[in-house]
C-alpha cells in the first residue's frame, strides 16, 4: 500500500466519529449522507465528505438513485477488512541513486549559511541558515549526522570547481552505504540555496 493511501486512511479514521460511522456502515445494507448525518448527529457535509473518502479509497461503493426526480447517492460497504502493509523503502529513489551520485555540486556563493566545524574531527557538525529578512528573519539550525558532516567538510567552496557527489563521498572516506542520507541532506540544502548543482 502506498504511503499516501495510508496517510488518507489515517486522517479518515482518526476522526472522533469514525468508529461509530463504520459501525453504521457495517449494520446498514446501504445508506445516504443525510441518513448517516441524522443518525450520528453530524452536519450533512461532514457525513458526505466521509462517505466520499470511503468511496475514493475503494472501501465503499456509491450508487446514484432518484427520489422525486432528485438524484442522490447511496453508499454500500464493499470492504469489511483492511490489511495495511507499507514498504517504507519505496520512499527512497533507489533507481535514481546512481544518477544522483553523478551530479556535480559545490557551495553556493553568498548563501549566508554558517558552517560549524567540529573541534575534534574533520567534519561539519551543524549548519545555521537565516531565512527571511528584517524582523521576519529567523534562524534555522540543521544538525548533521557524522557521514553528512564529513561529506560537507569536503564540499567544494563557491570559487572552486564543481565535483560529483560520488567523488566527494570517496574523498571524505565515507562509503556509498551512506549515500541515502547524503542525498537527503543535499536535497534539503539545495532547496535552501546553500548548495548549487551544475546545470
Amino acid at each position: 500500500m502506498e504511503f499516501k493511501t495510508v496517510a488518507r486512511l489515517s486522517a479518515l479514521f482518526s476522526k472522533s466519529f469514525a468508529e461509530e460511522f463504520m459501525r453504521l456502515m457495517v449494520t446498514h445494507k446501504d445508506i445516504s449522507a443525510s441518513e448517516a448525518a441524522s443518525r450520528l448527529d453530524l452536519h450533512i457535509k461532514t457525513a458526505q465528505d466521509f462517505l466520499e473518502e470511503l468511496s475514493g479509497l475503494g472501501i465503499a461503493s456509491r450508487q446514484e438513485v432518484y427520489e422525486r426526480k432528485r438524484p442522490y447517492y447511496r453508499y454500500r460497504l464493499v470492504q469489511t477488512r483492511l490489511d495495511i502493509e507499507v514498504d517504507f523503502t519505496l520512499l527512497y529513489p533507489h533507481e535514481k541513486e546512481k544518477f544522483l551520485l553523478g551530479q556535480k555540486i559545490r557551495e553556493k556563493q553568498n548563501s549566508g549559511a554558517m558552517f560549524t566545524t567540529s573541534e575534534s574531527q574533520s567534519l561539519i557538525s551543524a549548519i545555521t541558515i537565516f531565512i527571511g529578512e528584517g524582523r521576519k528573519k529567523r534562524e534555522r539550525k540543521i544538525n548533521l549526522t557524522t557521514s553528512q558532516g564529513k561529506f560537507l567538510y569536503y564540499l567544494p567552496f563557491p570559487s572552486a570547481a564543481f565535483q560529483t557527489i560520488k567523488a566527494i563521498i570517496k574523498k571524505a572516506g565515507i562509503g556509498e552505504t551512506s549515500a541515502p542520507e547524503i542525498l537527503d541532506m543535499i536535497d534539503l540544502l539545495s532547496e535552501l540555496k546553500v548548495i548549487e548543482l551544475m546545470r
